[in-house]
């Protein structure tokens, strides 16, 4: 067994841990943050991307003991004061979920580029989301609310044409 320090969610921990237990399986099994889905266990599906120091991670591919001295974010800790941060708003207003398996993932993945770009176009948004897989392939709306979180509606702007042909009115843009 090995000793962790890790900070999850704003709150510390101490523990021992086995050497190869999987940092997805201890905010699970071990301090029941079951927001936090194992969806493949090979890191290809995305839904269980954490917050490690700053980076996003497939929490299935960490071990816990590399988390030592860390904190760790998860979706289940973005919430601001009990309330649902802009972004996670935009999920469920844009319908960006069918099943929510793939949410936490997603929405930690929209984290991360919103960090680094506030406003992103939509191609930079399927692009950064390309390491998590949605299996209800809700991936339209799931690109809205990601755009609308970065206060785009649908991704365009006045004047500009929409899927259908037709313009976008000026106050759906307001």
């Amino acid at each position: 067994m090995t000793h962790i320090k890790v900070t999850v969610d704003g709150t510390p921990y101490e523990d021992e841990v086995a050497p190869r237990l999987l940092l997805a399986h201890y905010l699970r099994d071990r301090l029941g943050l079951t927001g936090t889905p194992i969806g493949c266990d090979t890191s290809n599906c995305g839904a269980c991307t954490v917050d490690l120091d700053g980076a996003t991670v497939k929490s299935c591919s960490v071990l816990a003991v590399q988390a030592d001295g860390c904190t760790v974010t998860t979706v289940q800790g973005l919430a601001e004061d009990g309330q649902w941060t802009a972004l996670q708003r935009a999920f469920h207003e844009r319908h960006g979920l069918q099943c929510g398996y793939c949410t936490p993932g997603m929405i930690m993945a929209a984290r991360d580029l919103l960090r680094e770009n506030p406003h992103p176009s939509s191609d930079e948004v399927r692009e950064a989301l390309e390491g998590n897989l949605c299996r209800c392939t809700g991936y339209q709306n799931i690109v809205r609310a990601v755009l609308a979180a970065a206060g785009q509606p649908d991704g365009q702007q006045a004047g500009q044409q929409a899927p259908s042909g037709q313009q976008v009115p000026e106050e759906a843009t307001a």
